[in-house]
């Protein structure tokens, strides 16, 4: 009897390298970019200027990050959307449907972030 290979352990791996990373870097991120800079406590205003993030994407690390970053989180969002669909009952009744919808939403970001991070150039 040969068992049917589940692509689960896929999307948890996803899920909990997202988790990690927004548990680790997102409350970072909001306090350097929300609070830090812009009322200028420990860094200069123009830490975050337009010159500076463009020249951080265009480096090859900056985007690695970057694009790190956007697409666990997209992935990690996808599936705590999904399970909670299940939590209230609706992924019983739409299946495959809320399965395509979280993980293709998840899918099309980092397509997206790629896609822009490559137009931004080197």
């Amino acid at each position: 009897m040969t068992r049917k290979r589940s692509n689960a352990p896929v999307f948890w791996a996803l899920f909990g390298a997202g988790g990690a990373l927004a548990a680790l870097l997102g409350p970072v991120l909001v306090f350097i970019t929300g609070i830090v800079t812009p009322v200028g406590i420990w860094m200069p205003q123009s830490a975050l200027s337009y010159d500076r993030l463009l020249a951080f994407s265009q480096h090859w690390a900056g985007k690695a990050a970057l694009f790190v970053i956007v697409s666990l989180f997209f992935w990690h969002a996808a599936h705590r959307i999904l399970h909670s669909l299940h939590d209230v009952g609706i992924h019983i009744h739409a299946g495959m449907a809320a399965k395509l919808l979280c993980y293709g939403s998840a899918l099309l970001g980092t397509v997206i972030a790629a896609a822009a991070l490559l137009a931004i150039g080197f």
